[in-house]
């Protein structure tokens, strides 16, 4: 339970986190063996002599960019909660967060460490940085976000040819469910971040990426009225009465499921998604790590939403 409980909130804390600056390289480039100024997504300047070719990362999503684009082997530590793929569970894990511990990062030897606004303590930087490893932040809350971190890592390690392949085939999946997506918006959906068991729910609002990906599928979010991840009550969700509601809460292995534990809800029963069926639960790492993988999620919601038995949608209304 206390795990939940840990999970529960670094996930809510990450996704209120808001706010970052542009990546903006100089004409030294960034090649092998040349120094260059890296601008990371808090606005700050970083002198590398190098790219970075031993990195502490302690962000799943940063993680799982560095992989996408083929540095994986750069990686010579990791945060507790960074564990896609699997190759990467044979780091050596660091604590990160509030029970980060610098020496046990500074014995890694690492040139670069790569975190999150909401990972370390200024303190804990300027410790870092006093014992000469450079810290990056990465901090993306949209999907022009995503891209961002992703351009900066490219450029980190030398890999910008394939950081833009990356970003490419991401927009190419974006485009293609885009596309194919029959709604106009007069249909809606409720994203639930937190599930009940926390206290009342937490939604993704404007300015979310899960906000974007009910735009892309032609839905409307029920609280796009929200600013970033919010929390809401019980009787809004009732009120505004969604068609579809996505749950991101993992499933643990005891008792109900997280989207039998919605069908279930008291004074739930009348809303749309739950006479229907609607309730879907997201792969949470997917869905809820700005990385490359979201490009899976709104594939994995397109199928959820179109090619289930709801009877929404059909090409004469398409038409």
């Amino acid at each position: 339970m206390k795990k939940r409980t840990t999970i529960a909130i670094l996930l809510i804390l990450a996704m209120m986190m808001t706010g970052f600056a542009g990546c903006t390289p100089n004409q030294q480039g960034g090649e092998s063996g040349t120094s260059f100024t890296l601008t990371d997504m808090t606005g700050r300047e970083i002198e590398l002599d190098s790219p970075a070719t031993r990195i502490v990362v302690l962000t799943p999503s940063d993680c799982e960019i560095l992989y996408a684009i083929g540095a994986g082997d750069a990686i010579v530590g990791r945060g507790t909660y960074c564990d896609y793929p699997a190759d990467v569970l044979s780091k050596a894990v660091v604590a990160s967060g509030a029970e980060t511990n610098i020496e046990e990062i500074i014995a890694l030897e690492p040139q670069v460490v790569l975190m999150s606004t909401m990972e370390q303590t200024e303190e804990q930087v300027a410790a870092l940085e006093a014992a000469g490893v450079k810290c990056v932040v990465s901090d993306a809350h949209d999907i022009a976000g995503i891209y961002t971190a992703i351009e900066m890592i490219g450029r980190m390690v030398d890999r910008q040819t394939e950081a833009v392949a990356l970003i490419e085939e991401m927009k190419s999946t974006f485009e293609r469910v885009r596309q194919d997506s029959l709604g106009d918006g007069g249909k809606t959906i409720y994203f639930e971040v937190s599930s009940l068991e926390w206290g009342d729910p937490w939604t993704a609002g404007r300015g979310t990426f899960m906000d974007e990906l009910a735009t892309m599928l032609g839905l409307t979010n029920i609280f796009a009225d929200v600013d970033g991840w919010g929390m809401i009550s019980q009787e809004q969700v009732i009120e505004r009465n969604p068609d579809f509601i996505v749950t991101i809460e993992m499933y643990w292995g005891d008792g109900p499921t997280p989207d039998e534990e919605i069908m279930g809800r008291d004074g739930w029963q009348d809303i749309t998604a739950i006479q229907t069926g609607a309730v879907f639960n997201a792969d949470n790492n997917e869905i809820s790590r700005p990385g490359p993988r979201l490009a899976n999620a709104a594939l994995a919601l397109y199928d959820f939403i179109y090619n289930s038995d709801f009877g929404y949608f059909d090409d004469d209304e398409a038409a």
